[in-house]
């Protein structure tokens, strides 16, 4: 599965996680999104679930600030509109934050979800802080990847007490 960011340069460049992924080459930069990609979107209406490997042929983050989510997921993209469920940041900024995540650790946790764990730590190897990410949503990410339908997510939610 394709990795496609859009990024729309709000945050400060030095800690964007989006570009660094493109550096390495581990994500193409894109000027949209298309029909047949899964849209990191918070504001989604379905979680991502393993069963959405089927749908899409890539996964498409929208790099934005926090502060401006509001406003760009009120944008149509096009795509197949999927959130991830909660999971707890390890980026040194919101670190530990329910869903505050940067777009590595969105894409990274999706591309386990869906399946690919080595891809996904081998995104997280590339940022000092990528395995604080993984330890913290471990147990939760491997429950995730093994979900058949939304509807188990608040009982999983609750096994760990996390309320959201």
């Amino acid at each position: 599965m394709k990795i496609q960011v859009l990024m729309l340069k709000q945050d400060d460049p030095k800690k964007c996680s989006a570009a660094k992924l493109v550096k390495f080459g581990l994500a193409k930069n894109v000027k949209k999104t298309s029909a047949k990609t899964l849209v990191l979107d918070p504001f989604a209406k379905k979680s991502i679930m393993p069963s959405d490997k089927k749908l899409a042929y890539s996964i498409t983050a929208i790099d934005c600030s926090w502060n401006l989510a509001n406003k760009v997921f009120a944008t149509k993209f096009s795509g197949i509109h999927r959130k991830l469920p909660p999971l707890f940041a390890g980026n040194p900024v919101n670190y530990s934050k329910l869903n505050k995540l940067t777009t590595v650790e969105a894409i990274a946790a999706t591309v386990f979800i869906l399946g690919n764990k080595d891809l996904s730590l081998e995104l997280l190897d590339k940022f000092k802080w990528g395995h604080t990410f993984f330890e913290l949503n471990q147990n939760l990410l491997e429950d995730y990847s093994k979900l058949k339908s939304e509807d188990e997510i608040i009982p999983l939610l609750k096994e760990y007490n996390i309320s959201i």
